[in-house]
C-alpha cells in the first residue's frame, strides 16, 4: 500500500510539475512574441527616422554599444549622438533574419542575439530588455559587425593602424 502511495505520489507531482512547466512555457511564448514585436517596432522606427519612436524604446537607464570600440553612450549620450542622423533622415534600416530570446527565471528580464540585415551586411544586435510598468525596455543594446573567418586576416589588417594607438590608450 505505501508503494502505490508513493507511486500515485510521483505520478501527481509529475503531472503537476509539467503542468507548471507547460504553463511557463506559454507564458514565455507570448513574452517572446512581445519581445520580438517591439524589437521589430525598434528597428522600424530607425528606419522611418522617427526619433521619438526610437528612444521610447529605450530605459531611461540604458547603454548602447556600437561597432566602433569607442562608441558606449548612455541613453543622453545616443541620443545626441543620433539626433543629426535622424534629423537629415539618415538613419539605419535593420531587419532581422533570426532571433533568439531568453529569459530569467522570473521572467521581469530577458536577453536576446539577433543576425541582422543591414547596410553593413550581417550584423548581430544583441542586448538586455526589462519588463517596466508592462512595457519591454531595451536596457542594453550592443551592434556588432560580424566578420567572415575567411576574412579575419584582411580585416585585421585594415584596422590594425586604426586601433593600435587606441589600444595604447586603453592600456594606460
Amino acid at each position: 500500500m505505501k508503494k502505490l502511495i508513493a507511486v500515485h505520489t510521483f505520478i501527481l507531482f509529475l503531472f503537476g510539475f509539467s503542468v507548471l512547466s507547460a504553463q511557463s512555457s506559454k507564458t514565455f511564448e507570448k513574452e517572446k512574441t512581445e519581445i520580438s514585436k517591439m524589437l521589430d517596432g525598434f528597428n522600424a522606427a530607425a528606419a522611418k527616422a522617427d526619433y521619438n519612436a526610437y528612444f521610447n524604446y529605450f530605459a531611461d537607464q540604458s547603454t548602447f554599444i556600437g561597432t566602433d570600440a569607442t562608441e558606449v553612450w548612455n541613453k543622453k549620450e545616443f541620443m545626441v549622438w543620433a539626433k543629426p542622423h535622424f534629423d537629415k533622415k539618415k538613419t539605419w534600416n535593420f531587419t532581422a533574419l533570426k532571433r533568439n530570446i531568453y529569459f530569467s527565471n522570473d521572467g521581469k528580464l530577458a536577453w536576446f542575439d539577433e543576425l541582422l540585415d543591414t547596410q553593413m551586411k550581417i550584423c548581430r544586435g544583441s542586448g538586455v530588455v526589462e519588463k517596466i510598468n508592462g512595457n519591454w525596455k531595451v536596457k542594453q543594446y550592443v551592434l556588432s559587425m560580424t566578420v567572415p573567418n575567411d576574412v579575419v586576416d584582411k580585416v585585421v589588417a585594415e584596422k590594425t593602424a586604426l586601433e593600435d594607438p587606441l589600444i595604447q590608450e586603453l592600456k594606460k
